[in-house]
């Protein structure tokens, strides 16, 4: 067992003999937010485009536990109650986007027999973990209510200073460049973002943007991030909290697709970074990343 899951799970041991953590302990503790596509997450087992069972589900909530995030933007998940499935409901409140489908599913590619089950994106957050919800980002959509809205919630830890947070997942197939048949649709996503950044930038708290971006963002010279990182408003100075590290989910892919963007005040504030892989079997096409946050 990797470290980072042990140390969690003797974590959780703990609080299971201690209790709920007091307040004094909350207010030294940092702030630990996670980022997660569990790939077509459905509510009901054997159904959508990843057919689960009793065991996945089992594997799946012990597998957020040894994430052990104070806070995590998810994607790919059909309803509230699918996450509640893997984020235990007396240990974390679950928010999703408010998108009505357009109830069109279809089937899954390569999967003959199963069909697509809605896509939203949302927040697994802790209990005791004080936030308020704003209104979604309908603007992502474009006007198709086959894309994903963004869930936007404002966390404010006891003792330590708000971040406002949005989850994302953006228009897949556009990973690089502008030439693929998907790019316009991303393109036309960026600016969308790009406010809401601005706009937060502008504004008194730090702020990050969490989830699958389907781009790669830090290949050198990406077009999306320049975009987004200009500085402008000066908290619009933005980081990859990811830095340097390449991707270790898929051996095919070193590239990260999955990101955690921080503003200049909460890059300020990172003490850590984590690609939390899977032992055995891939539970998701994507593995959760994670940043600790000092305050």
């Amino acid at each position: 067992m990797p470290l980072s899951a042990l140390s969690a799970s003797l974590a959780l041991a703990l609080s299971g003999c201690f209790g709920a953590p007091s307040s004094a302990s909350m207010e030294q503790a940092p702030l630990r937010l996670a980022a997660w596509n569990i790939e077509h997450l459905a509510e009901a087992n054997g159904t959508g485009c990843r057919p689960r069972t009793d065991a996945d589900y089992q594997a799946l909530r012990a597998y957020a536990e040894a994430l052990d995030a104070d806070v995590v933007a998810v994607q790919e998940v059909e309803s509230r109650a699918a996450v509640e499935r893997v984020f235990d409901p007396s240990r974390y409140t679950v928010v999703v986007e408010e998108r009505v489908s357009s109830g069109r599913g279809g089937a899954c590619r390569g999967r003959d027999g199963l069909s697509i089950r809605d896509q939203r994106t949302g927040f697994a957050i802790r209990k005791g973990l004080a936030f308020e919800r704003q209104p979604d980002l309908d603007a992502l959509q474009l006007g198709n209510s086959d894309l994903r809205s963004g869930v936007d919630v404002i966390v404010r830890p006891v003792g330590r200073a708000p971040v406002r947070l949005l989850s994302v997942h953006l228009k897949s197939g556009c990973s690089s460049g502008d030439r693929n048949e998907a790019c316009p649709v991303l393109m036309q996503q960026v600016p969308v973002l790009e406010d809401w950044i601005d706009r937060r930038a502008a504004e008194d708290s730090r702020f990050a943007v969490l989830g699958d971006f389907n781009r790669r963002l830090a290949q050198p010279g990406d077009t999306v991030w320049a975009d987004w990182d200009d500085q402008d408003p000066a908290n619009a100075d933005l980081s990859l909290a990811a830095g340097p590290t390449g991707a270790r989910c898929n051996p095919r892919y070193s590239d990260f697709i999955d990101h955690i963007v921080l503003d200049r005040r909460a890059a300020g504030d990172q003490v850590g970074f984590e690609e939390q892989t899977y032992e055995g079997e891939a539970l998701s096409d994507h593995c959760a990343i994670a940043v600790t946050l000092s305050r």
